[in-house]
């Protein structure tokens, strides 16, 4: 490794100095510490330089004078000196324990990625390492904010990087960092992020825009210049003492404004704009009114964001007004608290510990990642979990409001059921209707600013898996996934239990053995066989299909066989060779309860009283099959061990839906007439189609309609065959 120069030595020193000047809010023992932390990285990364030739110490140090502008505390500026430590120097967790306590540890690990472990792919490792920093923000938002300054002067330094890591890492920076920064409310860092990765990402667009912008300065000079003068006059004659700073948009937000508005660069009117900043709350809004008497107010372009804070806690008063030659001048009127907390987010506690306003934008700033650490609980899979994380950083909003007037801020495209899940789990789940300003609405609908919205609740509902594909918010998606699969889960295990039952009846066994003291041995025998971890794993298994209960059965018998219990051989006779007989005694009895465990096959469309049998699947559940399936048979042919009896119970508790091909003569109220038919006989019409390539005189229409059973079936196709201009009706099913 290459040694570094004196010269390289003495800026890696003089950067250090630099540090040590921004602390002066630290005290002395503070100092020393950060100082103790910078020897102990420096001697750590001895002899390793940077892409640039500078000694490797300088990219610590340059973290740490971006945490020191925030004003964090010691611990987070040690753990940014020693942020690389781990990773890349040998160091180990508990040297950092030892040398400079738990806390700084944990914030080093919470920044160290994961890549001394093994992944099948690129994605799984990055995946796998957000998750682990994401969870350590939620506990300790120092860790994103070393981290954002750890990015922010990697992305400074890129162009010393080999350009073929350029689009990588300038496209993960837009969309993961710079939304994070967003999505904290490091406003200052995001646009800052934004632009250095549009200028590696798309060099040429970036360099074409910044003369643009450069030529048109010059051009607007007199134009800004005319408009400060103007503005400060209009303050000193209402003597509102105010500190007026002018700004440009960033080169990105004119970059994707023209793309996604289609405009060229003369057509994007609003690059200017001005920054007030007044005592105190109310000269806010006389500040804006000094204003609308200056310059006229385009209309629809005012937004009052102190009254309702951004989703991140950032808070102005926008408005944008018709300058001098026709010019869209935006203005942005805050407190000095609000620019604070506008500029740095999250960061602003330590910066502005003692406004009362910064704290109340800080609930709203963190509450996201809180509600990390809820979608972790309810998410194993770390791609999952960040696809979650990912829908949340969509930095939109939109703001609406409970009964009780409370105000909720969702992203934008969220719906009911997200505004449901954002109250409580409990409302989410037990969700089945709503009523938006006083109207009832499908679960489905879109929120609106403004919206009042209440949440109609039953404790017998539970979530629809059909919700999952209109949420929004991670939250929702998360919590909607996790109670499905635990409620699979424990459908499984109740049908695991009953088919095991039933094969242990057929083998001359009365019950399956009690989970208790007694069978304790018996159980261990039996889950070493198995391979599973405790007795409910093994149901479940069972129940999925990924243990056949009749193996699993024989093995339960010959173990009680070696303590005596012998097979009741009337029963055993009894049990094989009722199969034949109307209803077989060891059939699993079907009601339509059964929930995720027991799939109706859709080739089929099975209906109580048609004569069925049941597929047990590799880790699918159940599959209902009728009997002249021709997908059944099939599978029957290949794999027979598989099939278990099942029939249907004598009071089923829902409809079944099946399809009817109804063949009509054309003309006019065919439709109608049909489907008045079916109302008539109490059937539930779900989807029609009218079927393609018909003759001119006849069509067929295809209707799938929800029946009890096959007598109701029959009393529905008798109604529709005497309805005017029906040709023929007939039952459907796509495997026979």
């Amino acid at each position: 490794m290459a040694k570094p120069t004196p010269a390289a030595a003495n800026a890696a020193a003089a950067s250090f100095a630099m540090l040590t000047a921004k602390l002066d809010y630290m005290s002395p023992a503070d100092v020393d510490n950060v100082r103790r932390a910078y020897r102990f990285a420096d001697e750590a990364h001895l002899g390793q330089l940077r892409n640039s030739g500078q000694p490797y110490i300088t990219h610590p140090i340059a973290v740490a004078q971006q945490c020191a502008e925030w004003k964090l505390d010691a611990q987070a500026l040690m753990a940014a000196l020693l942020h690389d430590a781990i990773e890349d120097c040998g160091v180990t967790k508990p040297d950092l324990i030892e040398r400079f306590g738990a806390p700084v540890a944990d914030l080093v690990d919470g920044l160290t990625k994961l890549e001394k472990l093994e992944f099948n792919t690129r994605e799984e490792n990055q995946a796998e390492s957000f998750r682990k920093m994401l969870l350590a923000m939620a506990r300790d938002v120092r860790v994103i904010l070393i981290k954002l300054a750890d990015r922010t002067h990697n992305m400074r330094t890129l162009s010393d990087a080999p350009r073929a890591k350029w689009a990588r890492i300038a496209s993960e920076t837009l969309d993961i960092y710079a939304p994070i920064a967003h999505r904290l409310g490091l406003n200052s860092t995001y646009r800052e992020l934004q632009d250095l990765a549009f200028q590696h990402l798309h060099p040429w667009r970036y360099t074409t825009l910044e003369k643009a912008l450069s030529r048109s300065r010059g051009r607007r000079r007199d134009v800004i210049t005319r408009v400060q003068t103007e503005v400060e006059a209009a303050f000193a004659a209402a003597n509102i003492p105010v500190q007026i700073d002018g700004r440009e948009k960033t080169l990105y937000s004119i970059y994707s404004k023209m793309d996604q508005k289609h405009l060229s660069f003369a057509q994007v009117t609003d690059i200017y704009g001005f920054r007030v900043i007044v005592d105190g709350l109310t000269a806010c809004y006389t500040a804006m009114g000094v204003l609308h008497q200056l310059y006229k107010p385009l209309p629809g372009r005012f937004k009052d964001y102190i009254a309702i804070p951004k989703i991140n806690g950032y808070q102005s008063l926008h408005t944008t007004l018709v300058g001098p030659f026709g010019t869209n001048i935006e203005f942005q009127m805050r407190t000095e608290a609000m620019h604070v907390v506008a500029e740095s987010g999250v960061a602003a506690h330590w910066l502005y510990k003692a406004s009362p306003e910064s704290d109340a934008s800080q609930n709203l700033g963190t509450q996201w990642l809180q509600s990390l650490l809820d979608i972790q609980h309810e998410t194993v899979d770390a791609a999952e979990f960040w696809d979650h994380v990912k829908i949340d950083l969509f930095p939109d909003a939109v703001y609406v409001f409970t009964p009780k007037s409370k105000i909720m801020a969702m992203p934008r495209g969220a719906t009911i059921v997200d505004f449901a899940y954002a109250i409580h789990s409990d409302i989410g789940h037990r969700a089945v209707a709503a009523k938006v300003n006083g109207e009832q609405v499908p679960l489905r609908t879109e929120l609106h600013n403004g919206d009042v919205i209440e949440i109609v609740t039953t404790p017998v509902s539970s979530p629809n898996p059909a919700w999952l594909g209109f949420v929004r918010t991670g939250k929702a998606r998360s919590k909607i996934r996790h109670y499905l699969k635990t409620m699979a889960l424990t459908e499984s295990q109740d049908l695991g239990e009953k088919m095991l039952a039933q094969s242990l009846r057929a083998e001359g066994i009365d019950k399956l053995p009690e989970d208790d003291e007694k069978n304790r041995v018996l159980w261990e025998k039996i889950l070493r066989f198995s391979g599973n971890r405790s007795r409910a794993d093994l149901l479940t298994d069972v129940g999925l299909g990924k243990r056949i209960a009749s193996i699993v059965a024989k093995r339960i018998v010959g173990l009680l066989g070696e303590t005596g219990e012998k097979p009741n051989v009337l029963l055993m006779s009894r049990e094989r060779f009722t199969e034949h007989e109307s209803v077989s005694q060891g059939a699993l009895l079907l009601d339509g309860s059964e929930g995720a465990s027991i799939h109706f096959a859709k080739c089929c469309k099975p209906i109580p009283g048609d004569n069925v049998m049941g597929y047990l699947g590799r880790g699918e559940g159940l599959m209902v099959h009728t009997e002249d399936c021709a997908v059944a048979k099939r599978l029957l042919q290949r794999d027979s061990e598989r099939f278990i009896a099942v029939d249907w119970s004598d009071e089923p508790v829902r409809a079944f839906e099946t399809d009817l091909l109804v063949t009509v003569s054309n003309g006019k109220g065919v439709l109608a007439r049909v489907a008045a038919a079916m109302a008539s006989a109490e059937a539930d019409i779900t989807q029609v189609e009218i079927e393609q390539g018909s003759g001119q005189d006849a069509t067929d229409l295809r209707f799938s309609v929800a029946v009890r059973d096959r007598v109701h079936l029959a009393a529905i196709m008798r109604n529709v065959k005497r309805a005017a201009s029906v040709l023929r009706v007939q039952r459907v099913k796509s495997g026979i």
